[in-house]
């Protein structure tokens, strides 16, 4: 996913941003969006609001930060790769670690190649790209990390693979080493708690694919020092990225937000609407792609276990017919050479045959619900971040989805969204979807309730 602000330019004249997209993107203009209007105020908030991310209140601005002049990187894969090349693009050298050679190997080959299609485009040399790749040691010891000023774990998401790391490195790294996860989701806290170092741990969350995705989520844990928070803030900028800090709980803010979203679709599909139709609605709304769409690109197999699968959903059954996304041709949707999707017959099916299970009859549904239940769910998610004090302002939250899941800049994110909607309504809403289902996931925060009485928007 690449987000609109990729395609704008800003500037700021007499203290007023003005911002031009060079080319907006096709779903944005076939709508006949203006880029004046709401449209225009929209960006020109999130203008500020992405400068406002950088500042954190609780941090004195004379904080020193601590020297990165090497980076460790452990993993190979999509992201270890994607987040090793974002360091040697700006001249720091790394040293990643793998498991096995063959891993090593591969991951190495996938970053010469990423950049060997990037000097055939014209955008680099191919001095260039000998430079970024003579930066890059490869090794299978973590005590090769040894020196690194900065150690990014990359490895898949289990508690227990990262927590036996973070031990490991624990007798490894020098002191004053910031220790860093990548986690998506995970509890940082219980991460940094197999250290005897929990205040230099930290969450890097990079957004995949890491060496093209602008947002990093700086997750703070409970002990983390205020000058491994400034630093790691500092060095986002240095490596060109976005960097919005936030707390810890699952999901952090940008997928605890997207987990509501795709509960709701998947309950929407067992009342009638088809994948590809939801999806419609989210990309005629201005994402890049719907949340059936998004789960083919990222893999449905993502947490999902062979051995103990038993079909008790629907991507379970997707999976055990290795319709497991893009990377298999199939998964909710079927996909030809060129990853062209087209609707399923076999997932309608399927998704016929858990409706029946669950005595549900199909029923048309407006693309007005959809978009609701799809929208309002993430906003009361997001109140309920700001709530519990997990980002710091609703503006951060914005960022995060404009740069992170392409939420489109014209309406500003999903907290501004809301605010141009009206909380009220929002509220009403979610009131008036509670009482049809009886579903406590319907209730409205406390936090959304107070500022819609008020008749405020979040600030």
């Amino acid at each position: 996913m690449v987000a609109l602000t990729d395609m704008a330019d800003y500037q700021v004249e007499d203290g007023v941003a003005v911002i031009t997209i060079d080319n907006p993107p096709v779903n944005a203009l076939s709508q006949g969006v203006r880029l004046t209007g709401p449209q225009s105020a929209a960006q020109q908030y999130f203008f500020f609001a992405e400068r406002q991310a950088a500042k954190i209140p609780d941090i004195p601005r004379d904080t020193a930060e601590r020297e990165i002049n090497k980076v460790g990187v452990i993993g190979a894969g999509t992201m270890g790769g994607g987040i090793a090349m974002n360091m040697v693009n700006v001249g720091i050298p790394v040293t990643i670690v793998e498991t096995s050679q063959d891993a090593l190997d591969r991951g190495l080959g996938v970053i010469r190649k990423n950049y060997q299609n990037t000097a055939s485009k014209g955008r680099i040399s191919q001095q260039d790209v000998e430079r970024r790749c003579g930066l890059i040691t490869g090794s299978l010891e973590l005590s090769d990390l040894a020196d690194c000023d900065l150690i990014i774990e990359a490895v898949f998401e289990n508690m227990d693979v990262k927590k036996e790391i973070f031990t490991r490195l624990d007798s490894i790294a020098k002191a004053g080493a910031i220790l860093a996860s990548n986690t998506s989701a995970l509890n940082l806290n219980e991460i940094a708690a197999a250290t005897s170092r929990p205040q230099d741990v930290i969450g890097l969350h990079f957004f995949s694919p890491a060496n093209v995705m602008k947002l990093l989520e700086v997750v703070r844990g409970e002990k983390t020092a205020k000058d491994v928070i400034k630093t790691s803030m500092s060095f986002a900028k240095r490596i060109r990225k976005t960097a919005v800090l936030v707390g810890v709980c699952p999901g952090f803010v940008g997928n605890r937000m997207l987990f509501t979203r795709q509960a709701q679709a998947q309950q929407l599909i067992l009342e009638g609407p088809l994948p590809h139709q939801v999806d419609k609605v989210i990309y005629d709304f201005g994402l890049p792609m719907g949340p059936f769409q998004m789960s083919d690109l990222a893999g449905l197999d993502i947490g999902w276990n062979k051995e103990t699968s038993k079909g008790e959903t629907i991507r379970d059954r997707l999976c055990e017919l290795d319709r497991r996304g893009q990377k298999t041709g199939a998964g909710y949707y079927d996909y030809d050479e060129k990853r062209k999707p087209t609707p399923s017959p076999v997932v309608e099916e399927i998704i016929h045959e858990f409706a029946t299970q669950a005595g549900m009859g199909s029923r048309e549904i407006s693309d007005e619900e959809i978009l609701q239940r799809c929208i309002y769910p993430m906003i009361n998610e997001g109140a309920k971040i700001l709530q519990e004090g997990l980002a710091i302002r609703a503006s951060d939250i914005d960022v995060v989805w404009v740069y992170g899941y392409g939420w489109p800049l014209y309406r500003g994110g999903p907290m501004h969204y809301a605010n141009s909607i009206g909380l009220d309504k929002v509220v009403a809403a979610l009131r008036q979807y509670q009482q049809q289902t009886g579903d406590e996931f319907w209730q409205p925060c406390k936090l959304l309730v107070e500022l819609a009485e008020q008749g405020v928007g979040f600030s």
